[in-house]
């Protein structure tokens, strides 16, 4: 059982949040009672590829996606660990760009010196996927829907290929074999992220011993939530200015995914976080009962979310995002699958259900595979995989070494 812990719950309070899937996602400084640590400082670079051929056989030229790194390299080339980020997430997964950032990366609390991920003995790599949400954020770089083709010189829209997690695994395996890193010593994410490291697990077995899936489904997707994606990205298509995914250089259909934001809000957090909002009336004067117009508190929470994250994102590539993520399935790969597992589900999940990774989990060990796993607990559902990684800190650390 949750509980409450008013020193690690504090950056919640009145906090600035980054969304994970779209959805809300509050960054901690570090664990409850840890001494003040020297700010990690990263910088984002970029990788390219001339090319690059998707699952589905379809070629992308000049292909671009960021990544950051955290902590040395070692002579060996061993200790590289591949952080894959969530749905909505960019490759920011720690530290800040300048000491004067407002916040840090989405797991500084795991990823740094000292903690469950020390990048004193580590070295983590972060990239934004393939058709990234945040096309429109100055700090992602991606190629997708939005991406210029140099064969048109207009955005791709919706000539852009589909592609899949699978697609996202190659493009960051050409990034690590760039670096000459031969093997990783593990793979971690969350959400979204926890199906990369799977896949790689799946697909590149040789190059991966170990595996830490956070709130992570199982060996692939279920009808409920292919059911929920859906649902997420229709929303969209009813937005006039969508206009069948041809609105770049015209109005961009921003309340469809300003909607689309707000539906995976709710889905992703638990009815313990939004509670605080009770039935309090947005504006103390007029009562929603009575004018169709008015608002409750919690109506325009969502409201503000959803509005300011639609600006940085494109309403494309959350559709593209949406079919990665309901294609995802390893269940015939999963013989080949060598590493062994953390799995970190998260307590009251609605999105992955803890049942789901401890049925995966079971799977793998009737197969010989070494498999660990803690539930996270706390009010935040999905998002405790976010925020009470370091429940799992010591797990974290020997699951390491």
């Amino acid at each position: 059982m949750f509980k409450f812990n008013k020193n690690l719950f504090r950056p919640l309070m009145g906090a600035s949040f980054i969304v994970l899937l779209g959805i809300a996602n509050p960054v901690l400084a570090g664990k409850a009672g840890q001494a003040e640590q020297i700010q990690l400082l990263t910088e984002k670079k970029i990788f390219k590829l001339d090319s690059y051929t998707t699952v589905g056989k379809q070629t992308i030229k000049d292909v671009k996606i960021g990544y950051e790194t955290y902590g040395t390299l070692n002579k060996e080339k061993s200790n590289a660990i591949l952080v894959a980020h969530f749905f909505s997430g960019t490759s920011h997964a720690a530290g800040k760009y300048n000491i004067e950032d407002a916040k840090p990366g989405y797991w500084d609390n795991v990823i740094g010196s000292g903690k469950a991920i020390d990048t004193d003995e580590y070295f983590v790599i972060s990239s934004d996927t393939l058709v990234n949400l945040g096309a429109h954020n100055p700090n992602v770089t991606t190629t997708g829907p939005a991406t210029i083709n140099p064969a048109t010189g207009k955005p791709y829209g919706l000539d852009f290929p589909l592609v899949t997690i699978e697609d996202f695994v190659n493009v960051q395996k050409q990034l690590i074999d760039s670096m000459g890193i031969t093997k990783l010593h593990a793979v971690t994410g969350a959400s979204m992220g926890s199906l990369q490291a799977i896949v790689w697990a799946a697909k590149y077995p040789d190059m991966v011993p170990r595996v830490m899936p956070v709130i992570s489904p199982g060996a692939s997707g279920h009808p409920y939530l292919l059911s929920m994606l859906k649902r997420w990205g229709d929303v969209i298509k009813l937005d006039q200015n969508w206009n069948a995914g041809n609105y770049y250089g015209k109005k961009r259909p921003l309340r469809g995914l300003d909607l689309a934001l707000q539906s995976v809000t709710l889905d992703a957090f638990q009815h313990p976080w939004v509670k605080k909002y009770d039935t309090t009336w947005a504006d103390e004067k007029i009562n929603p009962a009575f004018d169709l117009k008015a608002r409750y508190a919690v109506e325009k929470m969502l409201d503000d979310r959803g509005s300011s994250r639609a600006i940085a994102s494109d309403a494309n590539h959350f559709l593209y995002l949406v079919k990665a993520n309901q294609s995802y399935d390893v269940r015939k790969d999963i013989a080949n699958i060598k590493a062994k597992f953390l799995f970190l589900p998260a307590e009251n999940d609605l999105i992955f259900p803890p049942s789901q990774a401890k049925a995966f989990a079971e799977i793998l060990k009737k197969q010989g595979n070494e498999v660990d796993l803690q539930v996270l607990t706390g009010p935040l559902g999905h998002i405790n995989g976010i925020v009470f990684v370091p429940q799992a800190e010591e797990k974290i650390r020997k699951w390491l070494q």
